[in-house]
């Protein structure tokens, strides 16, 4: 089945205002492969997302780890590494969330959970939402009931927890995601925090040592210039703060599992209208740019 058998039509929402600080948004994609076929595609690293299915489910593996088939609601944590999936027709919702957010809702160690992908229902750390996913789609397809229950099902949520917010992850999310911070150092003096306390919170918030963290960021600065904008080349998409193009080769391969020019040749058919979408509603074509101050 090719990319031209696939249409997909994507809609994001904005978390209501309370839950704003936790979450990347709420959005809606719907997927039509024709004669009951099916397409691949890659995700691309991010924060951690929820997605709940509804039609054909995905099989998703990441590398290294077994293949996730037959999840009618999957549960992927803080990634550096590309998720490959196969769908077929199905409408799907996504929720993202923001290292705040995994703080507050899930509080486990991200780090536990990076480069990981979960059957929902499997995983005891993650039974809280088994009953939204189970509720979340009606007998006939409503978006903005579909909405209101996700919205509904935090923001109920967020009122019976008891822990305060930690302002020092979004000291640290916003000083990540600053273009001009490229070193350790250069973020923890910016997040106002010790170089240890720095590692610490990010290894058990966002999943990842500051140092992978940064250089993800600048890998996905890098992809998003290219891929909004093809005629660039990667030589003109490549991030300022590369040396050169075979350290951006190097990270290519760390990230994505393939070369630049490996990637540039598969088909997008689901993650290139996610983005474009994306890009259009939040100003942010990728989950792992979003700022925590973006409303």
């Amino acid at each position: 089945m090719t990319a031209r058998d696939c249409s997909v039509r994507v809609r994001f929402h904005r978390p209501p205002a309370p839950l704003a600080r936790y979450f990347t948004t709420f959005y809606l994609t719907e997927i039509h492969v024709g004669s009951g076929g099916r397409v691949t595609d890659h995700l691309h690293p991010e924060w951690a997302s929820l997605r709940v299915f509804q039609g054909d489910f995905p099989d998703s593996r990441l590398p290294g780890q077994p293949l996730l088939a037959g999840a009618g609601a999957n549960f992927t944590g803080p990634t550096s590494t590309t998720l490959r999936f196969t769908i077929g027709t199905a409408r799907s919702w996504g929720i993202g969330f923001l290292p705040l957010g995994w703080a507050r809702f899930i509080g486990q160690p991200a780090s536990l959970h990076a480069d990981r992908v979960y059957n929902l229902k499997d995983q005891p750390f993650l039974q809280a939402f088994v009953p939204l996913a189970e509720a979340l789609f009606g007998t006939d397809a409503d978006e903005d009931a579909e909405l209101a229950r996700i919205s509904a099902f935090f923001t109920q949520a967020l009122a019976a927890g008891e822990h305060e917010d930690d302002p020092r992850i979004m000291a640290c999310h916003a000083a990540l995601v600053d273009p001009e911070i490229a070193t350790v150092g250069a973020m923890a003096e910016a997040a106002c925090l010790p170089a240890h306390t720095l590692e610490r919170l990010c290894r058990r918030h966002f999943g990842f040592a500051p140092r992978l963290l940064l250089r993800r960021q600048r890998f996905m600065r890098s992809l998003v210039q290219y891929l909004l904008d093809p005629s660039l080349k990667w030589i003109g998409a490549i991030d300022s703060h590369y040396h050169d193009q075979a350290q951006f080769v190097r990270d290519f391969h760390r990230f994505m599992g393939m070369s630049p020019r490996e990637y540039a040749a598969c088909a997008k058919p689901v993650v290139g209208e996610v983005m474009r979408a994306r890009q259009a509603f939040v100003g942010n074509a990728v989950q792992a740019l979003h700022s925590p101050s973006s409303r």
